[in-house]
């Protein structure tokens, strides 16, 4: 089988390098057909806000789709059309090159970009471009013989806002890339005296950096345990004040790093931190990051959430309220002072995540999936 896989998609994106290192462990051919036109996160927001007026934005996307043509016209022969993500635009060109082709077309859709304009509120700033998205999407959502999503409770959604059959989706889950996050590959480190607990990611709302911080107040007196918060985002600034402000020294801030450095502090750390935030989009998903620690075999706090529930179980990973920082302050210390535990947790999630979350795991679920096209 040999799949094209088309579009403006994030290329250095998780999601798409996981999709397509997972069809290659799956004994499918891939041929990337890709063009760049977004810059980053940040560039969408602005076009979002009203970059999209400018000529000099409309000229990018003219250069992007031309080239993205061009190099379309010299793929040969394949099976599946599959478009990354983000693809609500692609999807239209994608649609047209499928049926010149007499191919199926598949779509990771994975996110709803009109439900992170939401989430951003940048509605507030241009109602019209985000109805706009919400037009283009649902239109979008309809032309592929195939989506696919990474959960059950993204894809209720999807159903309840578009009027989508959920018989149109099949699951493939977020997953990790277990040739990167794998402990073998990491130098074990002398244990420290300190209990470590590690958050690691983008300071947004969807994630509840503000949740922990609370927790960490509540455990200031506990000078044994120390924290790592590694990232950046739009809420670090308030991350940062509020230490400042409550006297925190437990606390260790550090900017994004080498995907090598940040293996070596998940190796490091007692206990890892998932999600807290309470956006739809925390609650219908289960971030990178969870996987990602399963993967290295740490014991993982997270927000209950009901596609937490739907997919990882009691034993391999502990859940906190999302509104309650004095739960989670709590479950810090409970197992701080319960080593036996914290290390069965890291092994259960270890086992778990190889058995059903790694690339090989996803290659086969995505393997059946395309074969029944």
């Amino acid at each position: 089988m040999k799949v094209c896989y088309f579009g403006t998609y994030r290329q250095q994106y998780s999601r798409n390098k996981i999709m397509i290192a997972a069809l290659e462990a799956a004994g499918i051919d891939v041929v990337q057909c890709h063009a760049t036109l977004w810059r980053g996160i940040e560039d969408r927001v602005e076009t979002t806000k009203g970059g999209w007026k400018r000529p000099s934005f409309w000229w990018r996307v003219l250069t992007a789709y031309t080239r993205l043509i061009w190099r379309f016209l010299h793929v040969r022969d394949f099976d599946i059309l599959m478009v990354g993500y983000p693809g609500q635009f692609d999807v239209f060109l994608a649609k047209i090159f499928a049926k010149l082709r007499r191919k199926p077309l598949v779509w990771d859709v994975f996110m709803s970009i009109y439900l992170v304009a939401k989430e951003r509120m940048l509605d507030r700033e241009s109602h019209f471009t985000v109805n706009l998205i919400r037009k283009i999407e649902a239109h979008a959502l309809s032309l592929p013989d195939r989506l696919i999503q990474d959960t059950s409770e993204y894809v209720r959604w999807f159903q309840n806002e578009y009027g989508l059959s959920p018989d149109r989706f099949s699951l493939v889950p977020t997953g990790a890339d277990n040739r990167i996050f794998d402990p073998t590959k990491v130098e074990p480190t002398e244990r420290r005296g300190d209990f470590l607990v590690l958050y690691y990611g983008t300071y947004i709302p969807n994630h509840g950096v503000m949740k922990m911080a609370e927790a960490i107040r509540l455990l200031s007196l506990h000078e044994d345990i120390q924290f790592e918060f590694i990232g950046d985002g739009p809420d670090k600034k308030a991350f940062e004040d509020f230490l400042f402000q409550n006297g925190i020294r437990n606390v260790r801030l550090v900017d994004w790093i080498t995907p090598e450095e940040l293996l070596e502090r998940i190796a490091r750390a007692d206990l890892c931190l998932g999600a807290f935030g309470d956006t739809p989009q925390s609650l219908m998903t289960i971030q990178n990051k969870i996987y990602e620690c399963m993967a290295m075999g740490k014991a993982i706090i997270t927000g209950e959430s009901p596609a937490i529930r739907a997919t990882l179980p009691q034993e391999v990973i502990i859940t906190c309220e999302r509104d309650n920082p004095q739960e989670l302050a709590e479950t810090i210390l409970k197992l701080k002072n319960d080593p036996d535990r914290c290390s069965t947790l890291g092994e259960n999630a270890r086992l778990h995540f190889n058995a059903d979350y790694s690339i090989e795991s996803l290659g086969l679920k995505l393997k059946t999936y395309l074969e029944s096209l």
